[in-house]
């Protein structure tokens, strides 16, 4: 029969009541009480050592070279057409951006915007990036609906090294429209992405996008890809968009970076609005992962959010799988640090990458590495100060390191 509160109470007091007896007699003294749990919280040395690290931004883009009026800021805040203010990434900008204007935090957004004008796009792309404190950029280069700044111009602004990401479907986007023909694509893809590894990497998949996460694992026969990629110039010749958007070829892509042995990002999660979401969990995956893994080439599970849970399982269980919560981290604002401590409750701290997957505004890359130091020093508040202090540096810096060899 279950106990009643009151009983629960009685006995917990009498409980108490009899050790405080023990202690006052004798029999019990402090040094044979058992040991406490230390209480490390060495939140002072430890957020130091965060906020010095030269953080790895290992899948990020280029930021926009031109003003913004209200509109285009607001579209470039959030994933949606038409970010809001009202929502935990714009508090963020106003508390945490609005100091390197010159601004009070918290200023209203039309206080913001107007700063922001008066000191023109390069002043505040200049400081909110070396703000940032990051030692090294990882950039996606796929993505250019307008013009951007260049991985060396962001590694500048940043006082960064500056390493550009190859979007696979690009690649293939560019040859298709090169007069190339369906019996010619595979061989031309393989020498472009080829070249392209000379610099690059890493190689990123936007199929999550495209034709959904479930790929078949079998690596396609050149004559399916010959095929394939019959069909898709095909819709090109009737004027259709040069768009890669058949399973076989995005299969075909992510072997053939596999095959150079470059890294392959895969966007994963929440993204735009042309993305089916449920089609972007990271463990539609697993057949595939199981096929890449015993090649060893290193697959990014890229921002994983809401799914982040799920994405830090498969780093436990293929030794060649990595993640990061990149877009969540400012798009959630001060609940980064319950998405991290989420990821990380699986995950080895050897495979979570940090990452901002920022476009278009500098306050992403800010506002990201920011909220990043903070959840991170909160989650290794329970560490002694030395394994916190390592924990930082693998997950901010050395990760990253080693899995893209730079």
């Amino acid at each position: 029969m279950p106990l009643l509160s009151t009983q629960v109470s009685a006995i917990t007091a009498t409980s108490r009541a009899d050790s405080s007896a023990a202690i006052s007699s004798g029999l019990v003294t402090e040094a044979n009480l058992p040991a406490k749990r230390p209480a490390f919280r060495q939140a002072g040395g430890v957020r130091e050592s965060v906020a010095a690290l030269p953080l790895t931004d290992h899948h990020c883009h280029g930021v926009v070279r031109r003003d913004l009026d209200a509109a285009g800021f607001a579209g470039l805040l959030t994933e949606g057409a038409r970010g809001s203010w009202e929502s935990r990434l714009g508090f963020a900008v106003r508390d945490h951006c609005a100091p390197l204007l010159d601004l009070p935090a918290h200023a209203p957004p039309a206080d913001y915007l107007d700063r922001r004008a008066s000191l023109g796009h390069a002043e505040v792309t200049a400081r909110l990036l070396a703000a940032a404190g990051l030692g090294a950029l990882c950039v996606d280069t796929g993505y250019l609906p307008e013009p951007l700044l260049t991985p060396q111009e962001l590694g500048a602004a940043a006082g960064a090294a500056a390493h550009e990401v190859v979007r696979l479907e690009q690649l293939a986007e560019q040859l298709l429209t090169s007069g190339v023909d369906a019996m010619g694509f595979a061989s031309g893809v393989r020498e472009n992405l080829a070249d392209r590894a000379e610099a690059a990497v890493a190689a990123k998949s936007v199929a999550a996008y495209r034709v959904g996460l479930g790929l078949n694992p079998r690596r396609p026969t050149d004559s399916e890809v010959t095929a394939a990629a019959g069909l898709t110039l095909a819709t090109i010749g009737r004027g259709g968009p040069a768009r890669i958007a058949d399973e076989t070829l995005h299969r075909f892509l992510v072997w053939t970076a596999v095959d150079l042995g470059l890294p392959v990002q895969f966007h994963t999660g929440f993204g735009d609005p042309d993305l089916n979401l449920h089609q972007a969990n990271p463990t539609l995956l697993t057949p595939l992962l199981r096929a890449i893994e015993p090649t060893g080439v290193p697959v990014l599970l890229l921002h994983t959010y809401p799914y982040h849970r799920e994405a830090g399982y498969l780093t436990q269980v293929f030794d060649n799988v990595y993640f990061d919560i990149g877009l969540a981290v400012h798009n959630v604002g001060s609940r980064a640090t319950a998405v991290l401590a989420e990821a990380l409750e699986l995950a080895p701290f050897p495979k979570l990458l940090y990452a901002s997957d920022a476009f278009g505004l500098p306050e992403h890359y800010y506002l990201a590495a920011t909220l990043f130091r903070e959840a991170l020093s909160a989650f290794l508040d329970e560490f002694t100060e030395s394994d916190a202090t390592r924990i930082a540096h693998l997950i901010g810096v050395d990760n990253a390191t080693r899995v893209y060899r730079l």
